[in-house]
């Protein structure tokens, strides 16, 4: 290889929610109201972590959105430098760390705290199919490079499989990209197009997520409606309704709507701001607090609920965005300390790029949706009826622990 000392880490995420038979007219399955055991204190800094970084990434992201649709994986991009963690030292590990929302605590405390996370989130409704896979491939030519305590411990901590391959060959392209296409259910079909002569290796992190809302809407009763934009655009959209079945809650004009998915610890929680502002201003002025407000200040509701049907493709290259949330020295090549990765290599290595790569669509049954992020590393009162009919940001979480999935905003379904 050309540049020895560079390496490409791709780490993506991905969650996908089919869905099997509406509940309408069925059995529910049994609610889930607390969680299997009380989460670990290491558990507990992973999972309260992803709220804060999920409102720090739409803010940051949403400044070169203006006026478009947005959609995130914090949890992506969370689990993925987490991997990446393991290979970093000093100054670069505490901006990553940081970054992250993170605490102040030693790797092996980070790592107990994923892999317990990561372990909850797989078994915690068993009427919703959540998987997670890790991986790891590496250029065969860069593999006596690499820590064999690196990989060790991201077997360990987070399930990762390793494997060198030839990156010289299509077949490493088609390799890894077997395995994206397999870990997404096809929804993400290839994350690498060709493997440029500096990487050495790629880091993927995969999770599909499959459930149904509790109370399906029923797509006899999707009609189409007007969608008005912050522009003042009128936009005839197929817009899902139902009486019943989800919370919902008002808080300074904001309207919350909470929409559970099978046994309800996870759901999609939707905030649609009062009519005059303007939908990144509302984004701008969100914080974990605020957003914690919103999140719990819902209740059953038996309003009449109206809800757009809508598909999002959303891809950005998040370097500079990780940047101003304090992740600079990874970025910088000569600088960056990736040693507990590679002892020969590590201060060759820097972070070149991150991207993401995502995908949602919200029908009557529930949602499917998927994310790749790939890190490249060189060497109060409500109506009677609710419509959400105007801009509005989301997000799928899980309730129990707070863990945020995926976060976004729609400006145009």
């Amino acid at each position: 290889m050309s540049h020895p000392g560079r390496i490409a880490m791709l780490i993506g995420l991905v969650t996908s929610t089919a869905c099997s038979q509406p509940t309408v007219g069925g059995g529910k399955p049994a609610l889930i109201t607390t969680l299997p055991r009380q989460l670990s204190p290491a558990e507990q800094a992973i999972a309260q972590s992803t709220p804060d970084f999920a409102i720090a990434l739409l803010k940051t992201v949403n400044r070169g959105f203006a006026g478009r649709n947005v959609f995130a994986s914090p949890l992506s991009a969370s689990m993925a430098l987490g991997m990446t963690l393991n290979g970093a030292s000093g100054t670069t590990f505490s901006e990553m760390r940081s970054a992250l929302g993170l605490p102040d605590k030693p790797l092996a405390e980070l790592n107990a705290g994923y892999q317990g996370l990561i372990a909850m989130l797989r078994g915690l409704d068993k009427t919703v199919d959540f998987r997670i896979a890790n991986s790891i491939w590496y250029s065969k030519r860069f593999g006596p490079a690499v820590e064999a305590s690196f990989l060790s411990d991201t077997k360990l901590y987070f399930g990762a499989a390793s494997a060198g391959l030839d990156f010289g060959t299509v077949q490493a392209t088609t390799t890894i990209n077997d395995w994206v296409k397999t870990g997404t259910n096809g929804k993400i079909d290839k994350i690498v197009d060709v493997i440029p002569p500096e990487m050495v290796m790629y880091l993927i992190n995969a999770i599909y997520f499959k459930g149904a809302w509790r109370e399906a809407f029923d797509p006899r009763n999707t009609a189409a409606s007007t969608f008005t934009t912050d522009g003042g655009q009128h936009l005839q959209v197929p817009m899902m309704t139902r009486k019943g079945g989800f919370r919902a809650g008002s808080l300074g004009g904001t309207t919350i709507v909470e929409l559970p998915y099978g046994g309800d610890a996870y759901a999609m929680t939707i905030a649609m701001p009062a009519e005059g502002v303007a939908i990144d201003t509302f984004v701008a002025g969100l914080t974990p607090a605020v957003w914690q407000s919103l999140a719990t200040s819902v209740a059953a509701s038996t309003f009449d609920l109206y809800v757009p049907k809508f598909k999002l493709v959303w891809e950005d290259e998040l370097s500079n965005e990780l940047k101003s949330l304090g992740m600079r020295e990874a970025f910088e090549g000569g600088v960056a300390d990736f040693s507990r990765l590679s002892r020969a290599e590590g201060r060759n290595l820097y972070v070149s790029e991150v991207k993401q790569k995502t995908f949602v669509d919200v029908n009557e049954e529930g949602t499917e949706a998927a994310a790749v992020t790939s890190v490249g590393i060189g060497v109060t009162s409500l109506p009677p009826q609710i419509r959400l009919d105007r801009p509005f940001v989301f997000a799928i979480r899980e309730r129990l622990t707070g863990t945020v999935v995926f976060i976004g905003k729609l400006v145009k379904p």
